[in-house]
């Protein structure tokens, strides 16, 4: 549009530029005019002066007296034909120029308006391919972004699977290196037993020995103070009556029936024992059942004598990670560290409410104990579950026992309410429940080593969950005592 009305312009100025030049030749005789048109310069013949009007020439050289524009001259006028045809060859040349500007015009804007559709084209293509080069670049931007953050989330995902699979290793290896000790301890555990055994056997060889030589002799002494009585009597009777010889003979008869009824009597526990006045600490043989005896030992001097002692840890000569038959039928020395047997302890629970007390000793030398009013387990079939009633003592406001009852477990036989096998863990023979927060029966620890130990032996309320103790009792005595 701005280059048509450029073009139309130029041309408005050239044909005023050529009527302007027509009019001065007619002013002008054998004038001469050029115009500069780029590098074109165009020549003109303006017409002479003096010459008649175009009107003098119609009018054949005759002038009216009312003609206003008429010309007066002094010279004759020229001749009008000549004039005429000097006039219209140069409008002749001025129509030929004039058609060749505006066919100039006319291929001039033929060749503007090719070229402006043609740069119209080139701005739009270029536009296009500006908006299209944005357009690419947002695009990359907005993907490099989405890259960072993708790239980010794998490394935080990245991350998160390592320490997983960190913690789950270490999970392993712990998990392996406790088997391995475990497998490792229960490998010692095993080449050692047969030769404890064979000590133990002969230690409680040699002090069922010594015990029976104890019992002989006390039964000696007893009866040479009985005899030593009876002589004295006799000797008394005889300064009476030296004659009287039957009466002797009959005093020495009383002594001997005495001797045989007091070897003959048999007592159910250490309570019927303390009340037939025995109360001194020692080895007794109690009646377990109407077949079977079993030699026991009974504490007579703590808390009012009577107790059956059932459970003793004194200096970790005996292992306690045991089968559930050793258990059941029970091991040791009863003069050092034993377990009566838990088939034992149900026959002598089943038959008498007992009252359960068990003794604490840690490595400072303090003690404490735990007392229990009621104090049964089951039979075998029922796992020798444990009952009890009313806590106290001074080992903790809270029992360190299950209330509630838990069954017995061993590394062979697991009836504790953990998936975690607590008698393997934790080791030994216990009413663990969910491994529970007491195990009498744990590895024993010397000093030095007893502090930071799970497997321990334990009582969470006294010294916590990883103190292993120093010694322990569990003792038992009728609730009627």
């Amino acid at each position: 549009m701005m280059l048509g009305l450029h073009v139309g312009r130029r041309s408005l100025f050239l044909l005023t530029l050529l009527l302007l030049t027509v009019r001065r030749a007619e002013g002008d005789q054998q004038r001469f005019h050029q115009i500069q048109h780029g590098q074109c310069t165009y020549t003109f013949i303006l017409p002479e002066e003096g010459q008649a009007s175009c009107r003098e020439a119609r009018g054949g050289g005759r002038t009216s007296q009312h003609d206003a524009n008429a010309i007066q001259r002094d010279a004759p006028p020229a001749e009008p034909s000549l004039k005429i045809q000097q006039l219209e060859s140069i409008m002749q040349n001025y129509t030929q120029w004039l058609q060749k500007i505006e066919s100039y015009v006319r291929e001039s804007m033929k060749t503007e308006m090719a070229h402006l559709q043609q740069s119209a084209m080139h701005n739009h293509t270029a536009a296009m391919l500006e908006m299209g080069t944005s357009l690419l670049s947002q695009t990359a931007e907005q993907t490099r972004k989405l890259t960072d953050v993708e790239t980010q989330v794998l490394n935080q995902t990245s991350r998160l699977e390592i320490q997983l699979l960190e913690n789950s290793l270490s999970t392993n290896k712990l998990e392996k290196q406790l088997m391995i000790q475990t497998t490792e301890i229960s490998k010692l555990h095993d080449k050692n037993s047969l030769l404890e055994r064979k000590m133990l056997e002969m230690e409680k060889q040699h002090a069922e020995e010594l015990e029976t030589l104890r019992q002989e002799k006390g039964s000696l002494q007893a009866l040479v103070g009985r005899q030593s009585g009876a002589i004295r009597q006799l000797e008394a009777q005889l300064t009476r009556a030296r004659g009287n010889s039957s009466q002797l003979n009959c005093s020495g008869f009383t002594v001997h029936q005495r001797r045989a009824a007091d070897e003959e009597k048999k007592f159910a526990d250490c309570a019927d024992l303390y009340k037939a006045g025995f109360h001194k600490n020692s080895v007794y043989t109690i009646q377990i059942n109407p077949q079977e005896t079993k030699k026991v030992f009974c504490n007579m001097e703590r808390a009012g004598g009577g107790w059956t002692v059932i459970q003793r840890r004194q200096d970790g000569s005996e292992d306690f990670q045991r089968t559930w038959k050793e258990y059941k039928l029970g091991f040791g020395s009863v003069l050092a560290e034993h377990w009566l047997g838990n088939e034992h302890i149900y026959q002598l629970t089943s038959r008498r409410q007992q009252v359960l007390r068990i003794e604490l000793t840690d490595w400072d030398g303090h003690q404490a104990f735990s007392l229990y009013d009621r104090f049964q387990i089951g039979n075998e079939k029922q796992n020798y579950r444990l009952f009890l009633k009313s806590h106290s003592g001074t080992a903790g406001k809270q029992s360190s026992l299950v209330i509630h009852g838990a069954d017995f477990s061993t590394k062979d036989q697991d009836n504790d309410n953990c998936s975690c096998k607590c008698a393997l863990m934790l080791t030994g023979g216990w009413w663990f429940d969910a491994c529970g927060p007491s195990n009498l029966n744990g590895m024993y620890f010397s000093r030095g080593q007893h502090v930071g130990k799970l497997n321990g032996i334990k009582w969470h309320y006294f010294k916590g969950p990883s103190y292993s103790l120093r010694g322990t009792a569990m003792m038992i005595r009728p609730l009627d005592f």
